[in-house]
């Protein structure tokens, strides 16, 4: 690893947090196959699901009617966001008592440095068992967690004990840990990549290690360099508090796949534009528009994304870039349809403070 401060790292992972909430409020769900997400056969899609669903095969963005072929018995619920957001905030409350460097990921997960936590002897371990612990008393919801020097492993630690469990990468256990990493494990590498990575022979984390920098880069391009400096137990991103929003977006998936160029771009005008320009309000104040985009996805699931450079919302240039994204799908219909901005950073420097699940 890299001569820096030995750092203590905790990665909280709730355990299939939007389920888990409706379980809780509706006790009658428990030990069922339940997913959150579109109940439309015809139009719906999983936005996550509970273990029980995932021995079945069902999995989050997949399509409602494809989840019921394969386990029938799967209870699809509609999303309760308030419910989430109020959970999410007392999970935040319980983070607070132990650090204040707490960077959110997404709804349900976010790093925590505990590295000059006093309580519990300064043990990240018991810190972690200690956070699970209070969360569950406080919201009745069991999370997971990873303890490791770094973040990347960090991430992958707290998947390993899922669900309600932890585990610990202590400083001397980490190259060993990574050795044995299958590399789809690691951040960054999906599939696509994956099947690259061992197309050139490369399996586990060892793989990498015995390899080299330049060759990685030649193979992988900048994420090749990414990936051989994890591997060798390097990751010297810090716990960011302040996280730039880097973007502004709204999208709409239809009731019924559409083709006609007009009807799309109505939609646009009427729907999708206002309702951007309104969630963009608060974050124009203090910043700038570098860019605007269009994005759509079609019939066969299949997306594009069409951007250009531009510092104000200006409905021509969306026009055009619907039409040119419109090309890439070869008259294919269109299932989802969506509009945003890119956001310079503030004008002053600063950067804006997010919401922990915002």
């Amino acid at each position: 690893m890299s001569e820096q401060r030995q750092k203590k790292i905790i990665h909280v992972d709730m355990d299939a947090f939007f389920v888990s909430v409706e379980i809780r409020d509706n006790p009658a769900l428990r030990d069922k196959p339940i997913a959150v997400g579109g109940n439309s056969e015809r139009r719906g899609v999983i936005a996550t699901c509970n273990y029980e669903a995932r021995k079945f095969g069902v999995r989050s963005a997949m399509a409602t009617a494809t989840a019921l072929r394969h386990c029938p018995q799967l209870i699809v619920v509609p999303g309760r966001m308030a419910a989430y957001k109020e959970a999410s905030s007392q999970i935040r409350e319980v983070m607070e008592r132990y650090t204040s460097l707490i960077e959110p990921l997404s709804l349900d997960e976010a790093y925590l440095d505990v590295t000059d936590c006093k309580q519990l002897h300064g043990s990240a371990t018991l810190i972690a068992e200690e956070i699970r612990c209070e969360i569950f008393k406080k919201t009745g919801l069991t999370a997971s967690a990873g303890i490791a020097p770094i973040k990347f492993l960090a991430k992958i630690a707290s998947d390993e004990n899922k669900p309600n469990g932890q585990f610990v990468i202590t400083p001397k256990d980490v190259i060993g840990f990574i050795e044995n990493l299958e590399l789809d494990k690691i951040s960054g590498v999906g599939k696509v990549t994956a099947k690259k990575l061992s197309s050139f022979g490369f399996y586990t984390g060892k793989d990498i290690r015995e390899s080299n920098e330049s060759h990685l880069t030649q193979c992988l391009g900048s994420f090749g360099s990414v990936l051989w400096r994890r591997c060798q137990g390097i990751d010297e991103r810090s716990v960011e508090t302040t996280r730039i929003r880097k973007s502004v977006g709204v999208e709409k998936t239809f009731s019924e796949d559409i083709r006609d160029i007009d009807r799309l771009k109505q939609l646009m005008h009427e729907e999708l534009i206002p309702e951007l320009v309104s969630r963009s309000e608060k974050h124009l104040s203090t910043r700038t528009i570098s860019k605007l985009g269009v994005k759509v996805k079609f019939a066969d699931f299949h997306q594009t994304t069409k951007e250009h450079k531009y510092a104000v919302i200006d409905g021509d240039v969306f026009d055009l870039l619907l039409e040119e994204a419109l090309e890439r799908g070869r008259g294919k219909s269109v299932r989802l349809l969506g509009v945003h901005i890119g956001l310079n950073e503030t004008s002053d420097g600063t950067f804006e403070q997010l919401e922990l699940f915002h």
